[in-house]
């Protein structure tokens, strides 16, 4: 996670204390006092001292107090604060390490590896799971074979290097016969096999500008047939674990509820969301009214690229967990950055 520097207007006691209160308002989801802070910050200051420090905090706008307490709650400029400079992750365990991969085997086939992140996501940090599918584009081809329907309709059956399937209807000008169909197929195996669908459709044009007599006719119909068939699909996300927020806390309210599953079962703009992470290195962690969407106010995204080969490959997608500011994010963000490595690993050794 790319760390900011302290904020250099808190002095070493500030920052302890707010260190701790929102450690312990994450495991108690309690407003702290300054009775807690005293006997569990390890400060030998008195009960006094530590009401002034956190009225000071309060002003700064890291803390705020609840009308019926006493105690104090992070902001969630607090909340960011403290990952970005109070905050001390340390590594996965090799027991989560293991499930990780064992979880997410290779030879699983990419949609299948998908929902298995997403579940084992939602699983380890009790929260909801959500991994963006990889465009299709980024795979290289393996073949494609065409099938007449009825009237003007061709099935495109297109197998890519992961071995996913995917089953397209083409819309055509005429109708094609099994014979036309057959060799148009026959021509893209032979000279595409292994190349990318965006090469392959830049190469088909750029091959019938410059083609002769002969082979105009073969590469039309095969331009026709490829450019619906090879066409970018729509792009998506898979998530997993969405009635665990019914259980939190800070979420009993129905219509906060509502609002969030209809931003899931929409998901363009949680997608969006996602995407611009895409070329970000590392684990990155939305706040609140970071994210930019209203159903995501009090809650926090915490992501990750996962990348073809689990290194400095290329970045096929974005997975996170989505859940109330009040996380461990201690223990999500590396679960998160774990398991961006292990699905790239598992998505590259399928291809």
């Amino acid at each position: 996670m790319n760390r900011k520097p302290a904020d250099p207007s808190l002095d070493p006691r500030a920052r302890q204390l707010l260190r701790t209160l929102i450690g312990r308002y994450i495991h108690s989801g309690e407003p702290i006092g300054s009775q807690t802070l005293a006997r569990h910050a390890g400060l030998d200051v008195s009960a006094a001292t530590i009401r002034n420090i956190l009225a000071d905090l309060e002003d700064a706008g890291l803390l705020s107090a609840p009308h019926s307490s006493a105690g104090r709650i992070p902001t969630a400029q607090g909340y960011r604060l403290f990952v970005d400079s109070l905050l001390q992750v340390r590594p996965l365990p090799d027991s989560d390490l293991a499930r990780l991969r064992g979880e997410l085997p290779a030879g699983s086939g990419t949609q299948a590896l998908l929902g298995s992140a997403s579940e084992l996501l939602s699983a380890m940090t009790h929260f909801v799971g959500v991994v963006s599918v990889p465009r299709r584009e980024q795979f290289a081809f393996r073949r494609i074979d065409f099938v007449p329907l009825d009237g003007a309709r061709v099935l495109a059956i297109l197998v890519f290097a992961d071995n996913e399937v995917q089953n397209r209807i083409v819309q055509t000008r005429r109708p094609f016969d099994a014979g036309e169909l057959e060799r148009v197929a026959n021509y893209l195996n032979a000279h595409f096999a292994g190349r990318t669908v965006a090469d392959i459709r830049a190469t088909l044009l750029r091959e019938l500008r410059s083609a002769q007599t002969e082979m105009q006719s073969l590469l039309t119909q095969s331009v026709e047939l490829a450019e619906q068939a090879l066409a970018p699909g729509g792009d998506d996300m898979v998530l997993a674990g969405q009635t665990r927020l019914m259980g939190v806390q800070e979420l009993a309210d129905l219509d906060r509820l509502r609002d969030l599953f209809d931003a899931f079962a929409r998901k363009r703009e949680i997608l969006q969301l996602l995407e611009r992470t895409v070329q970000a290195p590392g684990v990155r962690i939305f706040i609140g009214e970071e994210t930019g969407l209203a159903p995501l106010e009090g809650m926090s995204l915490v992501t990750a690229p996962y990348v073809a080969g689990g290194g400095s490959g290329q970045v096929l997608g974005v997975l996170g967990v989505i859940g109330p500011t009040r996380m461990a994010y201690e223990r999500v963000i590396p679960v998160v950055q774990a398991a961006a490595d292990a699905l790239g690993a598992a998505i590259h050794s399928e291809s």
